[in-house]
């Protein structure tokens, strides 16, 4: 019989667990009551009393300390470990986070498992019927997987599950002692852009996605890159939203046209890109052919703003497409808090 075990870690205040992590809570509680086999809720903080408050019924399990607080291979590699020793899971759930991704492969292999990495979702009828839905070739083939080899880590990417906030149990932390290798690195702290020069936000609601059109020639025959780049940074501050852009658009710097001055790669959606998983989409002076809209897979609700009524998003692959100039219509956007105050 299977036993799950869900490992979850702190976010960056220390506070309270990821979302990603409250996803991976939900999911391992999906499947535990599924499968009709017994979960187990692991812990990665330097103070993890305060964070099992808002968790489900079921045995918790934490490791503590300062070594704990911030994410390092060595001493993560380690608590999980210990984690997965003590709990005696054969089923090992953990979001797919920066922190948890570099070091879980370790794990299962000192463990003698085995892992699938970037897991949209989960199905089980039956004990020997579990499989694992996961996306390959830039997103564009869906496998199913199931093993039989036992202990399986299952590293689950966020945004497939509802984050949990239901009933919280009443049961006590079991600390795990754990015993920690030499630590030959040390964090020193975090430095992160201000907040208004921050492009990339995961767990924001909309996705603004840049297209080449924004620095092209415009209809007075000029092109407005300065403009553009004002518009868009303004527009991401008063919505919050995260900002994607097509392959175009970033290679452009490269080959020494004019480009937008905060764009990078990372920035990157689509086909060989990320695939974002926001809640809604619009996209600006983007062509809509399958290589660009493939990143847009599981996005909700998709928007365009394109001068061609014929454009590929209004063939089925956007909800509402708006015929106008998409400079024109983000300036009278921008304009709205403004007006409102």
């Amino acid at each position: 019989m299977d036993s799950i075990l869900v490992l979850t870690h702190a976010d960056e205040t220390g506070a309270g667990l990821t979302r990603a992590s409250l996803e991976a809570v939900t999911a391992g509680k999906e499947l535990a009551a599924r499968l009709n086999a017994p979960l187990a809720i692991g812990i990665v903080a330097a103070h993890p009393q305060p964070l099992s408050k808002g968790l489900p019924e079921a045995k918790l399990m934490a490791v503590e300390g300062e070594a704990f607080a911030q994410a390092r291979f060595a001493s993560d590699a380690a608590a999980c470990e210990a984690l997965c020793r003590a709990a005696g899971a054969t089923i090992v759930l953990a979001p797919q986070s920066s922190r948890f991704a570099r070091v879980m492969a370790a794990v299962a292999h000192r463990l003698g498992g085995v892992i699938d990495t970037h897991i949209t979702a989960l199905d089980a009828t039956g004990p020997e019927s579990i499989g694992v839905t996961r996306w390959f070739y830039r997103q564009r083939i869906e496998a199913v997987v199931t093993r039989t080899a036992r202990p399986w880590f299952l590293l689950l990417d966020a945004g497939t599950h509802a984050a949990y906030s239901g009933e919280a149990g009443h049961a006590q932390i079991e600390t795990v002692a754990v015993n920690l290798p030499a630590l030959r690195t040390e964090v020193g702290g975090f430095r992160a852009p201000k907040q208004d020069a921050q492009t990339i936000r995961p767990d924001a609601k909309l996705l603004l996605v840049a297209g080449a059109g924004w620095t092209k020639k415009q209809p007075d025959g000029a092109i407005h890159t300065e403009e553009a780049g004002k518009l868009i940074l303004e527009f991401l501050g008063h919505a919050g939203a995260s900002l994607g852009s097509s392959k175009s658009l970033v290679d452009q710097g490269g080959e020494g046209h004019s480009v937008l001055p905060f764009l990078t790669h990372l920035n990157q959606i689509g086909q060989t890109g990320s695939t974002p998983r926001h809640a809604k989409g619009l996209s600006t002076c983007c062509h809509g052919e399958e290589p660009h809209v493939v990143g847009w897979r599981f996005i909700g609700e998709r928007r365009a703003i394109s001068l061609d009524p014929n454009c590929g998003w209004t063939r089925g692959k956007a909800d509402v497409v708006y015929i106008a100039d998409a400079f024109q219509v983000i300036a009278k956007l921008n304009a709205m808090p403004a007006a409102k105050r």
